[in-house]
């Protein structure tokens, strides 16, 4: 997949689709780490699909200079702009990717977590989607 191919909007929002379906089967797998990893990354991609959509841009309450690269700015944007209503932790999101991309996590409980990310892709439009639209997975992959 070249995502810039795609362009802004639809690109990231494909890449969060591929990675929130391969998060939540990593996680089953009990490969934990690699699928929280790969959960913050389909939220980076769903976000930044949203934000370039122009038709969602233009009802947004973005304010003069903040730097939208930065997830903590772009997801408070989001939750200021009433998009996402805020009840998902993103600060404790952020602390644990941070631990899995430095430890295994074996015993983690995810259940939980998924739970509230499954609430903020609904929210950002990512979910539900036609699992057929998407390439078949490589059971290969990690």
């Amino acid at each position: 997949m070249n995502e810039r191919e795609l362009g802004p909007v639809k690109g990231p929002l494909l890449r969060a689709r591929l990675h929130f379906r391969c998060g939540e089967r990593r996680l089953r797998e009990g490969k934990i780490a690699a699928g929280i990893v790969t959960l913050y990354d389909a939220l980076e991609g769903a976000m930044r699909s949203y934000i370039e959509d122009p038709d969602h841009r233009v009802h947004l309450a973005l304010q003069q200079g903040e730097d939208l690269v930065k997830e903590r700015v772009l997801y408070a944007a989001l939750v200021r702009s009433r998009v996402l209503d805020g009840a998902f932790d993103f600060d404790e999101f952020d602390r644990l990717t941070e631990r899995a991309l430095n430890e295994e996590m074996p015993g983690y409980e995810y259940h939980k977590l998924l739970v509230d990310f499954d609430n903020v892709m609904v929210q950002l439009g990512v979910i539900p989607f036609d699992e057929t639209s998407l390439p078949p997975e490589d059971p290969k992959t990690f």
